[in-house]
């Protein structure tokens, strides 16, 4: 590589030339495919920001200015000129570098990202921070078209718009593409607003009109007529901000000349630019869906190398085609989640009955909320949800669907650690989160037949509000779609081994490395008493009088130990005064980090080897 090799942070960039860049931008792309071909990773959406993220860096002062990216799928670019080119071999490996911008990795990440809409309110408290500081940091929030959906985003776009702080907010458009028939008008267009003669003509009218009054009737007349020009801009004039574009986000000279305009103009600013998603590698333009993270690829032909158990189903698979199997018995059953249709297997159900399947977009709270409404119209919402996703929108759990006693089924996928997006996607967290909420059943299947069962189960009758979870990738290759639909008994356990020297109590798929363990165990003379508890709310209480009948009790869950399994054992053979010993398996009381799924169960102790060295540790001190 002719220059990419030579730079080692911003500075080195700074110190090209302006028709060096091109070039630069070409050996990126070249660059991130073919490590992205060997370590999978989120390739689409990065290839479009290539020269957005040469510009910014070219332009802005980093680290000390800040560019705080939403989501992070599109910053590899970033990483790659900000010191972490050698480190990219290890992107999302364990004990590597992380596939999102990390404030702990790097000072040039200014703001640690992961789930989407972020960026702007993230920005403006550091815009508002630097003011009383007295500082003159300039502060640049990129966020994608996708993020723009999330409510929180608004949230920080109107504060931000009402509160009249220097910052950028720069929308990477990769739906739409630039008329170009309309395409000189608008670079002319953004070529004047942008100038310093427009702008500083601008404020001096401002400054001279004076009163309010005469301001609001001027700023009205500027935005009827600005908004003839910019239709799709309308919207952020209206919350406070100057509107410029569209531009395209691959010219590299207009990028860099308009932002370069933008810098020295005060006040909130959204610059629009559009790009394509997969830009510079054909089969991630055809087809952006399969290519936001494609696993691993031939970089020269572009096809995709397969892994895994083939014939094992994906437990998101399960989930997609059983829902529509039972939407054709069942008229009431209604399907929803927040914009990932393809990456929980909803799409399965859009395909036959579009019109009762529903994505919201990026909208987890209104997700929940919209589901509650149609219970309480009578439907029966089958609301899928990521593990970590659901955490945003907790509120409406509660307020809208507990306290009103309305049933919504919520599939929870990717419960349990989930692998190289690392901690801010880990599903850690909603055992712990739904067991406080009265009268929520809480569920986990052990394989890909209890899975499918539950959710048949959870639209019966005996059934109410529940939560059943599940966890990313391919079960065990159980011959499900044969197995006869069986009604599951809200909070009954079963029993997978008898014994008398230790109960293990498992929930969810942890089950099936607990029964390895158990295995090897009962071959050492062990004698273990193994519950695939099923139910975490209401837990089993025969189960758990069976299992205190043993001096010590292990929990074991893909889950926080804190408020779930563990916490929920605790508390029973406290209330009782029980005289047993509680042991705990899962993710322990701290963030854990990117690696493979099997790694990071080693790391926390809950492989099958971790549970039998605990199983051999409790017997032997017993």
């Amino acid at each position: 590589m002719r220059y990419l090799d030579k730079i080692n942070s911003p500075e080195d960039l700074k110190r090209l030339k302006a028709e060096q860049l091109p070039e630069l931008c070409q050996e990126l792309r070249e660059f991130i495919i073919s490590a992205c071909a060997e370590n999978p990773g989120h390739i689409g959406a990065s290839l479009g920001t290539v020269e957005l993220t040469v510009a910014l860096h070219y332009l802005y002062n980093t680290p000390k200015d800040k560019l705080i990216w939403d989501v992070g799928h599109q910053a590899y670019a970033h990483k790659i000129l900000t010191g972490r080119r050698d480190a990219f071999v290890n992107n999302r490996k364990y004990k590597g570098i992380s596939g999102f911008p990390k404030m702990s990795e790097s000072e040039y990440d200014a703001f640690g990202v992961g789930h989407s809409s972020t960026s702007i309110s993230a920005a403006l408290g550091m815009a508002v921070a630097s003011n009383l500081e007295g500082s003159n940091e300039q502060v640049v929030a990129v966020i994608g078209d996708g993020a723009l959906t999330g409510g929180l985003a608004y949230e920080g776009l109107n504060n931000a718009g009402a509160h009249k702080t220097d910052i950028l907010v720069i929308l990477n458009d990769n739906q739409i593409s630039i008329d170009p028939n309309v395409g000189a008008m608008h670079n002319y267009l953004i070529k004047f607003t942008t100038s310093h003669f427009y702008n500083k003509t601008k404020n001096k009218i401002w400054k001279f009109l004076g009163s309010d009054k005469l301001r609001s009737m001027a700023g009205k007349f500027m935005f009827s007529t600005k908004a003839a020009f910019f239709r799709s801009g309308s919207i952020f004039e209206a919350l406070g901000f100057r509107y410029f574009g569209v531009i395209d986000g691959h010219n590299l000279p207009q990028l860099i000349e308009t932002i370069s305009q933008l810098k020295d103009i005060k006040g909130p600013k959204l610059l629009h630019v559009v790009t394509k998603k997969g830009k510079g590698f054909k089969p991630a333009e055809d087809n952006q869906v399969i290519w936001h993270s494609p696993g691993n690829f031939d970089k020269n032909t572009g096809l995709r190398k397969t892994g895994g158990n083939p014939a094992a189903s994906r437990y998101q698979d399960v989930f997609g085609e059983t829902v529509l199997e039972l939407a054709r018995m069942n008229p009431s059953i209604v399907g929803v989640t927040p914009a990932m249709p393809s990456g929980c297997s909803m799409n399965i159900i859009m395909q036959e009955i579009p019109e009762r399947s529903f994505d919201v977009g990026i909208a987890e709270q209104h997700a929940v909320t919209f589901s509650a409404g149609m219970a309480a119209k009578g439907l029966l919402p089958y609301c899928n949800i990521y593990s970590s996703f659901m955490q945003r929108a907790y509120d409406s759990v509660i307020h809208d669907v507990a306290t009103q006693d309305l049933k919504v089924i919520f599939c929870l996928d990717r419960g349990g650690l989930v692998g190289e997006d690392g901690a801010t996607h880990h599903g850690a967290y909603d055992l712990s989160y739904m067991r406080c909420i009265p009268n929520m059943i809480i569920a986990a299947p052990l394989n890909e037949i209890e899975l499918k069962n539950m959710l048949y189960s959870a639209q019966l009758p005996s059934w109410g509000m529940c939560t059943i979870r599940y966890p990313r990738g391919n079960g065990i290759g159980l011959p499900w779609k044969e197995a006869p639909y069986k009604e599951i008994p809200v909070g009954k356990a079963q029993l997978l081994n008898d014994g008398k020297d230790v109960a293990l109590l498992s929930i969810g798929t942890a089950g099936l490395s607990a029964a390895e363990a158990v295995k090897k165990a009962e071959e050492l003379g062990i004698s273990v008493l193994h519950y695939d508890m099923r139910f975490l709310k209401p837990l089993d209480l025969d189960a758990m009088r069976k299992a205190s009948e043993c001096k010590t009790i292990i929990t074991l869950e893909d889950a926080s130990v804190v408020g779930g399994l563990f916490s929920a054992v605790s508390e029973y053979i406290a209330s009782e005064g029980l005289p047993v010993k509680v042991v705990h398996l899962g993710i322990p009381d701290q963030f854990v980090e990117q690696g493979t799924v099997a790694e990071l169960k080693a790391e926390c102790g809950y492989d099958a080897e971790g549970i039998l060295k605990t199983i051999l540790n409790v017997t032997q001190k017993g």
